[in-house]
């Protein structure tokens, strides 16, 4: 036979913890995670604030994540969205932004290398290419180059 088991319920910080263990998270990211388990007793922005204090939450940090996982698949444009919708400060989206830019048209080609690998042969093709490079967070001046296959043409 076994035993009934009593579940004990989760603190707000062990909570916090595990979501941590896991994955990075930006504040706002994990505040709007943690908000429909927090009671009354549990102060979550101070809870927050101390995570902040000792290092173990970090939107720097998280910011670093993201692009590191998303510069081989997404333009800049993207990345900079997803991490405005995760609250992350506009001063970091800036410098994520600027660090990808310096290899934007690289990445943009290798993207596009690895799904089309040809040029396009007409202007349905072309406009079909575009667009998949426009909804991977390309600007329309990276992927004119990199369809052009014309890596030296200016702004």
């Amino acid at each position: 036979m076994s035993k009934p088991t009593t579940s004990k319920p989760i603190s707000l910080r062990q909570r916090a913890l595990d979501c941590l263990a896991r994955r990075e998270y930006s504040l706002q990211e994990l505040h709007r995670k943690l908000q429909p388990h927090a009671g009354e007793e549990d102060d979550l922005p101070a809870l927050l604030n101390d995570f902040q204090q000792r290092g173990w939450l970090s939107d720097e940090r998280y910011t670093e994540q993201i692009v590191h996982a998303r510069k081989s698949r997404y333009g800049s444009l993207k990345v900079a969205q997803e991490l405005r919708e995760k609250g992350v400060d506009e001063a970091l989206v800036d410098k994520a932004v600027a660090a990808l830019s310096q290899d934007e048209e690289a990445r943009a080609r290798g993207v596009w290398q690895r799904k089309f690998g040809e040029a396009p042969a007409n202007r349905e093709a072309w406009a079909k290419q575009a667009r998949f490079l426009q909804s991977r967070g390309f600007g329309f001046d990276t992927i004119k180059r990199v369809l052009r296959n014309d890596p030296d043409e200016t702004k």
